[in-house]
This record gives structure tokens, sequence and C-alpha cells, in this order.
């Protein structure tokens, strides 16, 4: 158990009550998958990428929001049919290569045994989450539980780092925001949890994350922890 994590929990005034996990690093590693077709579509608009290069620019953003910075490097517009071309070449990798985290079913098993509410929010697409979940085996258990980015932005709000979409999470189960722990793994989802007023972990599976550690965020570095943490402040 993380210390700095467990006292971030403990330090909070209203009693937990549900668990926000992000989908994307965090319970789906999916982030390999979609980092190589990303680059692999930026380098065919002009701007030479790595997946690795892809992984440090937009971990954690949404299409839409990649776009503009695109097209700011490129110094010129990119097609407007782009962002949906890329999501469903996202899906197709996604339905064939996405793989789980370890740990995920059973943290959120766990979730529901100590009686805690728990929602799923991605800055990904509405269709990339059913080819994830039906490839991973996750579309039973997490039916009802997810909300994407999608929802908030066709009613006039934002994907994170807008608290937007987690506000929406919170308020599908009718539970306030101060009641709410999210568990992130990048600096945009870290920002939106702030934003909309709850506490936040990071999700750091690969040891010392420096764009992370400067958010003053405490981190777990194994999704198996997260009960016993949950557990100790019930």
């Amino acid at each position: 158990m993380t210390a700095a994590a467990l006292l971030a929990l403990q330090a909070r005034r209203a009693p937990l009550r549900m668990i926000i996990y992000d989908c994307d690093g965090v319970l789906v590693d999916s982030e390999p998958v979609a980092n190589r077709v990303c680059a692999e579509e930026i380098t065919t608009l002009g701007w030479v990428m790595t997946a690795e290069e892809c992984h440090r620019k937009f971990l954690g953003m949404s299409l839409s929001d990649m776009r503009p910075i695109i097209e700011a490097r490129l110094g010129r517009p990119i097609a407007p049919d782009w962002v949906p071309y890329l999501a469903d070449r996202l899906v197709q990798a996604l339905g064939q290569e996405a793989v789980l985290m370890d740990g995920a079913e059973a943290v959120l098993r766990a979730t529901s045994a100590l009686g805690l509410d728990w929602r799923i929010a991605s800055n990904s697409g509405p269709e990339e989450p059913a080819a994830k979940f039906t490839r991973t085996g996750l579309t039973g258990l997490v039916e009802g539980r997810f909300h994407s980015a999608n929802e908030v932005i066709v009613r006039g709000g934002r994907g994170k780092p807008s608290p937007d979409l987690f506000l929406a999470a919170a308020a599908a189960s009718r539970i306030p925001p101060e009641a709410c722990v999210v568990v992130e793994d990048s600096a945009t989802g870290i920002h939106a949890a702030h934003a909309a007023g709850m506490t936040c972990l990071a999700f750091a599976p690969h040891g010392d994350n420096p764009v992370l550690a400067e958010l003053s965020v405490p981190s777990v570095r194994s999704l198996y922890d997260l009960p016993d943490l949950f557990g100790a402040v019930l």
C-alpha cells in the first residue's frame, strides 16, 4: 500500500462513495496500439512521428483536441474527415489487439464488493469502448458504467482536461464530486479530476513518471493495491 496515496485518501473530508477509472492505460492496455496507429497517420500527414513521441505528446487527449495541435505543426488544415477516419482505424486495431491491464477486472469487482459505486470515464470516441471491451471480455461487467467524452461534447461540454466528463459520471449516480476518487494515468486526466473537485490517484505501473510527479499526485503501481487503499478509509 502506498503511504502517500493512503494519506491523500484519509485527508478527504467527504465519505468515499465512488471510484472513477480512466480506461486507456488504467484498465485497458490500449495505448501502445493507439500510439502506433496515430503515429502512422500523423506521419502520413507530414509530421514524422514515432509511437513513443505520440505517447508523450498526446497522452490522454481526445482526437478532436489533437487536431488543432497537428494543424498548427503542419501549418495547414487537415481534411474534415480525418478525425472520423482515424477513429475507425483505432476501432479496428483495438478490436484485434487490446488487452487488459494486470488486475483490471479484479479491481472493478473488488470495488463493487467494497460497496462502492464505480464508473469509467474516457476521452476515447463512442465506438472504441465496444471494441475494447468486447476484445477484453469486459462488456457485461462495464455495461451502463462507461462515459465517453462524446456524451458531454454533444451537450456543449468538453472532454478532459475539462471537468465535464468526470462530473457527468458522478451525476449519473447522483454522487457529489467530493465523494469521488479518480484513478488516472495522464496529466490531462489529473487536471480534469482536480477541476472537478475530486481526489486523484496517479496510476504509474512502470514506476516514477516525471510528468505526473510534477503534479504532486500520489501514485500507485499496481491495480491490486487499490482495494486495500479504498477499504482502509471506508
